[in-house]
């Protein structure tokens, strides 16, 4: 049985990639972030906070698959 607050993360979690899918980084980032605040140190919400910071900076191109390409080592 999952406990309730991984429960609760993983609501924002699922917001927070729904809104990424749609190009919605600024959005997304914040249910990331909440999810970090909830379970600081989860793997994926920090891999996603940095994906959607280097999307605000840097848009993905209209023809985006939702696939991040690694630019540096």
């Amino acid at each position: 049985m999952i406990p309730k607050d991984k429960l609760d993360m993983l609501q924002y979690y699922n917001k927070g990639l729904e809104l990424y899918k749609q190009r919605q980084f600024q959005e997304a980032r914040k249910y990331f972030a909440k999810c970090l605040e909830m379970l600081p140190g989860d793997g994926p919400s920090q891999l996603y906070v940095e994906r959607c910071d280097a999307f605000i900076k840097t848009p993905p191109p209209e023809n985006w698959d939702g696939v991040f390409t690694m630019t540096t080592k």
